[in-house]
């Protein structure tokens, strides 16, 4: 689902047209839903959501803008605890606003991006980020030993995904979070 509203659908190139099809009517009730919403905008409230809160945006302030400050604030501790957890460090870190992604990794040179939009999210969802990416320092794919070394990194996953998943400000305005790991961020 892009921000306009619009879904972009690709596919692998040994990816059959029946297959293709096959998972947008699979899918086609959650797009409907996604793009109902898009449709409706957002509240014009000046209420953003901020690690899982709603919290009123600063005058002049984007709120992008307040995402990658709050990220860039929040990442160094978050980092650490996830490469001690994984039992991998990254090369570099870097915050972008993402559309597609929560995050990438080029495992060939430990390159790490995070979206900077994570921080709308509870902190445990930039926890399970964290983890996935480093995770793919050791294991490039999503194979079965990814999914291994993921889940002894960080045992919530299928929780956590399941939060990126909804958006955001319904998660802050219903107060809808889930229980971190051992070393939940307590201090954002």
């Amino acid at each position: 689902m892009r921000a306009d509203g619009t879904a972009h659908l690709s596919i692998p190139p040994r990816t059959s047209l029946a297959e293709a099809r096959g998972f947008l009517e699979g899918h086609e009730a959650w797009l409907r839903t996604h793009v109902a919403r898009r449709s409706q905008g957002t509240p014009d409230d000046g209420l953003v959501p901020l690690w899982g809160a709603l919290v009123t945006l600063p005058a002049g302030t984007a709120p992008d803008e307040l995402y990658r400050a709050e990220l860039a604030r929040a990442l160094p501790a978050a980092v650490e605890r996830a490469e001690e957890a994984v039992g991998a460090r990254a090369t570099a870190w870097q915050l972008r606003a993402m559309s597609t992604r929560w995050g990438s990794c080029t495992p060939r040179t430990g390159r790490i991006r995070v979206n900077v939009r994570l921080a709308a999210y509870p902190p445990t969802c930039l926890d399970y980020v964290l983890a996935h990416e480093l995770t793919h320092l050791l294991e490039p794919s999503h194979n079965q030993r990814f999914h291994v070394l993921l889940a002894r990194a960080y045992p919530n996953e299928r929780a956590a995904r399941a939060l990126l998943r909804r958006e955001a400000r319904e998660l802050a305005a219903t107060g809808t979070s889930l229980p971190g790991n051992a070393a939940e961020t307590r201090d954002l």
